[in-house]
């Protein structure tokens, strides 16, 4: 339990880090943490940045506090495939990074495979 607790909150720490650190660049100011040239070049300076730094910062709080953390999981899911494609792809430097991010959203995801019981159906039917 308390290593669940540990990759939450680290898992919500980079992803809160991670989305205040765009915000910083969205508003013309120097980042607090290294930032990828092509990474700031591919998202741009607009709502696409905006968005994808409004989810982690989101999705980093409710790691931390601990509220919906399997509908986390499944939004940061999406996120860190693109992270780590973008990383093996088009900047390799932070690909560490990306590398401990899925670690822990893999471990995470196991822990509450429980909670994606009714996800995985393949056949549902309607009340």
């Amino acid at each position: 339990m308390v290593l669940i607790r540990i990759a939450e909150i680290l898992l919500g720490l980079i992803f809160l880090g991670a989305g205040l650190n765009g915000y910083v660049v969205l508003f013309g100011f120097e980042p607090f943490a290294p930032t990828s040239p092509a990474a700031t070049e591919f998202l741009g300076d607009g709502y696409l940045l905006a968005m994808e730094k409004g989810v982690e910062i989101i999705a980093g709080v409710l790691l931390l506090i601990r509220r919906f953390v399997p509908l986390v999981l499944i939004v940061l899911a999406s996120l860190i495939v693109n992270i780590i494609a973008f990383q093996l792809f088009v900047d390799i430097d932070l690909l560490w990074l990306a590398i401990v991010v899925a670690v822990l959203e893999g471990v995470l995801l196991w822990c509450y495979r429980r909670s994606y019981k009714g996800l995985l159906v393949s056949k549902t039917k309607l009340e």
